[in-house]
């Protein structure tokens, strides 16, 4: 059985699985591509920046952290700035800039939780349909024979809906718990990069 014949026996409720199928690639696609392009080295970033800094050089800091991806740098840019400025609580400059860098992380990964969620729910309203279409076929039937012609159509979509429900919520499960690690990933470089950023900054206050 071909993919179209596939679609048509599963009736409309596959489409529907098999646009939730497309959006959530889509999400997994873009949000990997943006986890891929934020991902930089935090240790050579630092590195850099100290460098800098040990000549005191803010501007050029700062506009190395905005020529470089990811959540990471637009922290540490954030905490340059604020030791700049002669903030004394750099940690709340760390804490504000995550407050706006994390939910860029994790948005729309919550609808590909929903589609996972919903997806056999999908594939469970697919097999009643499908049940009730065999038992209407019967229903319509004025000899106690049963007909395998009338039963087929409606099993099938029971059946169809049911696997594809079932698939699209295990790829979306799984696409979801590998998209969080890299979101987790990200964050604990960004924590421990500012973290490392205001115990060099705060030092280098006391020495002068």
């Amino acid at each position: 059985m071909d993919f179209i014949n596939m679609m048509l026996a599963g009736g409309p409720v596959m489409w529907l699985l098999l646009l939730g199928g497309v959006v959530a690639l889509m999400l997994f696609l873009y949000k990997s591509f943006q986890f891929h392009r934020d991902e930089v080295n935090v240790r050579e970033l630092i590195t850099g920046l100290t460098n800098v800094l040990d000549r005191d050089g803010y501007v050029e800091a700062i506009t190395l952290c905005d020529n470089t991806p990811g959540p990471a740098a637009k922290v540490l840019a954030s905490v340059i700035l604020a030791a700049r400025g002669g903030d004394n609580d750099l940690n709340r400059a760390v804490e504000d800039a995550g407050l706006d860098e994390v939910p860029k992380l994790e948005s729309m990964l919550s609808l590909l939780e929903a589609i996972g969620y919903l997806a056999p729910l999908l594939g469970l309203l697919g097999t009643v349909l499908g049940m009730m279409n065999a038992f209407f076929q019967l229903g319509g039937t004025q000899t106690s024979l049963i007909s395998q012609d009338k039963l087929i159509p409606g099993v099938t979509m029971a059946l169809m809906t049911t696997a594809a429900g079932l698939t699209l919520a295990i790829c979306c499960y799984a696409a979801y718990t590998y998209l969080y690690n890299r979101v987790r990933h990200l964050v604990l470089d960004m924590e421990r990069g500012a973290s490392e950023m205001v115990a060099y900054l705060e030092r280098r206050r006391n020495e002068k």
